[in-house]
């Protein structure tokens, strides 16, 4: 019955690692003991100041239809966050929240985009960044980076991929999947590019800003000459373990917001009215107050490149953020391992899945056909265990 179907949903790809956890899901129901590392949410609880203000919310009786772009005290909260922690000037018609980051980053491109506008990516990206930009009926322009370069795309990258059709770029920092993080030197060499191109936008997403091991955070609209051409994407999900609580917000130059507010009031209205109310709680606390998981990341991270470095043929560098290692496993392509035949990354994720019985994610869906995703947002027997299963079952 797909004839019956829109091209739209019919061209449309499966999130790859929303499907690699579903397929994880049903070997678990089969009863196979699989180890989980292909999704990014955090194996922490939220943080009971958090539960303790949606409580409080339910017992207030908030329950009704919420503001298209978000309570006016959230709104304050995120504004007071920005100043804070990236020293931005938002004022409440430049915020707009929603039901999540992913949320937000389809308003931006269904208000932006018009047929063929092209979207600069560099990569790796978010596996979803292609498929929004391509249901505005915008053009992902691909840059890919190298693990030498830490994954990160070069001024000259970015130079040589504009073109006439060229609307925006979209990239986060720290990055998903690849864990890199932007440095202040590297953001203004691409913002001195853009300088010559003023009729494009810059997407940054923002969201595991605080799961930085770098020790510090610099965000593209902190240029002057930036600010008015950078929408800042972020929300609770990551940094404060709260990937079921959906909610997500930007800071924009006010006529995006709008356009984003008027979106929005046609697609879902206005995001959860509980969930809400506790996310002005998580923003009202210094990032202080979710150090230990940071920590405890950062000790993961540690512990899983120790132990990738002791697997003949995973290349890897040192992500400065996220909780993402993305090895290069180019070497295995071509080889045959206990009778599967090991063609692209594809095939050496379900081939992990099905031996090692540790989920993983393909990098092919990512924007590169040479690595895998490893999350490491799990515990550090989980991580042992898991590793110790992909070096048995590649041996």
């Amino acid at each position: 019955m797909n004839d019956q179907l829109s091209d739209r949903i019919n061209n449309l790809a499966t999130s790859a690692t929303l499907a690699m956890a579903a397929k994880a899901r049903e070997l678990r129901a089969e009863g196979k003991d699989i180890i989980g590392l292909s999704l990014g949410e955090p194996d922490f609880n939220t943080p009971d100041f958090i539960k303790d203000a949606a409580i409080e919310a339910i017992n207030q009786n908030y329950n009704s239809y919420t503001p298209v772009d978000g309570y006016v005290e959230l709104k304050e909260a995120i504004i007071k966050k920005f100043k804070r922690d990236n020293n931005l000037n938002y004022t409440l018609p430049q915020v707009v929240v929603s039901t999540g980051a992913k949320q937000s980053l389809a308003n931006i491109a269904s208000v932006m985009l018009n047929a063929g506008d092209e979207v600069i990516l560099p990569c790796p990206y978010w596996v979803s960044y292609s498929d929004i930009v391509k249901l505005s009926d915008g053009v992902p322009v691909e840059v890919t980076t190298s693990i030498e370069n830490d994954f990160k795309m070069t001024a000259a990258q970015l130079e040589a991929a504009i073109t006439p059709k060229t609307k925006m770029i979209w990239y986060s920092s720290p990055c998903n999947p690849s864990g890199s993080v932007y440095s202040k030197e590297e953001l203004r060499a691409l913002a001195d590019v853009l300088k010559k191109y003023p009729n494009i936008y810059v997407v940054s997403d923002e969201i595991y800003e605080h799961i930085n091991f770098k020790g510090g955070h610099f965000s593209m609209a902190e240029f002057e000459d930036m600010y008015d051409r950078t929408i800042t994407v972020n929300g609770v999900s990551k940094a404060f373990a709260m990937t079921g609580w959906r909610i997500g917000y930007i800071g924009a130059p006010d006529w995006i917001a709008r356009a984003c507010n008027k979106m929005q009031g046609q697609i879902t209205s206005g995001a959860n009215c509980i969930a809400q109310r506790a996310v002005i709680k998580a923003l009202e606390a210094e990032p202080s107050s979710i150090k230990y998981m940071v920590d405890e990341f950062k000790e993961r991270r540690k512990l899983i490149l120790n132990l990738l470095s002791e697997i003949d043929g995973f290349k890897t560098n040192e992500p400065e953020g996220a909780f993402y290692v993305f090895p290069n496993v180019a070497s295995y392509f071509g080889k045959t391992i206990k009778g599967k035949t090991i063609n692209n990354a594809t095939d050496f994720s379900l081939f992990l899945l099905e031996e090692a019985l540790v989920a993983t994610v393909t990098g092919e869906a990512f924007g590169n056909k040479d690595c895998i995703r490893i999350s490491y947002a799990a515990s550090q027997d989980e991580i042992k265990e898991a590793i110790k299963r992909i070096k048995t079952a590649l041996s």
